[in-house]
Order: structure tokens, then sequence, then C-alpha cells
């Protein structure tokens, strides 16, 4: 050996960990949850397909033999579907324009107005959302029969025009806004109701899609209330009409599948679609309390 040659001594590193393993437990239970909630729609979807001759198979046949487009057909040629849907998309509609009116108003009073008892009465609307909702359907039914909007669009669309939760969620993202913004459009001479359509909303595009969402997806999906003020098949929205299909073809599986898959295909979609603004809606509306 040389001299004034040094020895390195080889130091024994462990080996990196792959980061994939350390996920591989948190992914594998994701997938498999992600598996039980999406059977069911697998099930109906796929019964929905089946032919009569595959419904009642034993085993279980999990892919059908066939596709058996004409189920949709003749589930969709037996009950005025196309009128259900009509009534639905207009009651849906109109609920969601209504609260996000409401819900913007009510918010941005909340969020950014200062006035006595604001603090009390943001309290006492936060209450409400405690008492359930079969507590009010009796006064809400007295309220229509005695104004005499019984089996109208009146009485199913009215009564939903302001959601307390939507309220909430607009108030908790507006109050996230600067308030170096207010000041200065202040300056400039806006007034609130400027601020709040000129700068405020632009800026909450995901609170709007949040609220605009969730609104939607209960009105298309309510029952208890349509079945009650509705008497006749023309004003009955998809989901009544849905139950009175089932009592009437319940023998029929494939179309019964068949029926609640195309009633519940819009707002699927609508849903993926918009889940992107629903997370941030639903994210950025927790910042500030």
């Amino acid at each position: 050996m040389a001299r004034g040659s040094t020895i390195t001594p080889t130091s024994s590193r462990p080996a990196p960990r792959r980061p994939w393993l350390t996920h591989l437990p948190i992914h594998v239970a994701l997938l498999m949850t992600a598996g039980l909630v999406l059977l069911p729609y697998y099930l109906m979807v796929v019964t929905s397909l089946k032919p009569v001759r595959e419904v009642f198979t034993d085993p279980f046949t999990w892919i059908p033999s066939r596709l058996a487009w004409e189920n949709y057909v003749d589930a969709w040629n037996h009950a005025p579907f196309g009128r259900y849907f009509v009534n639905s998309m207009i009651i849906s509609a109109s609920e969601t324009a209504g609260v996000l009116v409401t819900s913007a108003l009510a918010g941005y009073a909340f969020a950014r107005m200062r006035f006595v008892g604001r603090e009390v009465l943001f309290t006492l609307f936060l209450g409400t959302l405690m008492v359930p909702g079969e507590v009010q359907l009796v006064p809400n039914y007295i309220t229509i029969v005695r104004l005499g909007w019984l089996n109208s669009y009146s009485a199913l669309i009215v009564p939903w025009l302001a959601s307390v939760f939507g309220i909430f969620l607009m108030r908790q993202f507006f109050a996230g806004i600067p308030q170096e913004l207010q000041d200065a459009a202040t300056m400039d001479g806006a007034s609130h109701w400027t601020f709040l359509w000129r700068v405020v909303v632009p800026l909450s595009t995901p609170a709007f899609i949040t609220v605009a969402l969730l609104t939607f997806l209960g009105s298309w999906n309510a029952l208890t209330w349509p079945l009650i003020v509705t008497t006749t098949p023309e004003m009955r929205p998809v989901m009544v009409g849905l139950l009175s299909f089932s009592g009437e073809w319940g023998t029929q599986p494939r179309l019964l599948m068949a029926a609640a898959t195309f009633s519940v295909l819009p707002v699927l979609v609508l849903f993926f679609a918009l889940q992107r603004y629903f997370i941030q809606g639903i994210a950025r509306a927790g910042l500030k309390f």
C-alpha cells in the first residue's frame, strides 16, 4: 500500500424503501371500498341488460350473454317517463336557481355586512339544520292546501327556494375573500350590490357550482314531499314515477332496473362532470369560520 494513502471504510447503508410499497395497503383498501360502493350500480346495470331467461338463473350470471337494450325501450314505453323527466327538470332547475339567489344574498349579508344581531341570527339559522325534515311536512302541507297549490309546480318548488346549508356554505366562502378587495371597491364608490355581483360572484364559482349541484341532486332524488303533494301522474317527478312503476312492474327486475338506470343516469353524469368544482367548493368553504 502506498505511503500516505487512507482507507475509507465502507458504510452499509440500508436500501431505500420503495414508496409504492408503503402506500400499497392504502390503495388496496381504497380499491376494495370503491368496489363495494360500485357493486350495487353494477348489479343494477347488468340486470337491466339481461335477457328474460337470464334474470332468474342459478347461479347468478355476472355478465349477460348479450346486451338486451330492448329492456330500456320496454320500461320507457310502460310508463310516461318522458313526462316524469320534464317535471323533474322543471322542478330541479327552478329550485336550483332560487337557492343560488337566496343563498348568495343571505350569505353575503352574514359574511360581509355588519348589523346588530348578525351572529345570533346566523346561529339560529344553523340551528334549523338540527330539525328533521319530517317535522316540517305537516305545516308545509297545511300551508300548501290553504294556498290552493296542491298538485302544482308551486307546491313542488316554492317551499324549497331557500336552503340553510346553501346560505352557510356561501357565507363561509364569502368570508374567505380578502377584505382589501371590498375596501378598494368601496373607495371606488361601489355599493354592496355592485361588490357582490362584480367581485364576489366571479370569485366564488366553485361555491356556486357546489350549492347548485347539491340542490339539483336533492331535488331530483326527492320522494317524500312530491309523493304527498302530487295526486295525478301528470305532475309526478321521476322518482315518484319510478316508485309507481316499481309497484306495477316489480315482478320484472329487468324492466325495474332499466327504469332505475336511466332515472339516476342524469345526476351521475352531472356529478362526475362537476366533481372538481364540487371538491374545491367544499374545501375552500372550510378555510374561515
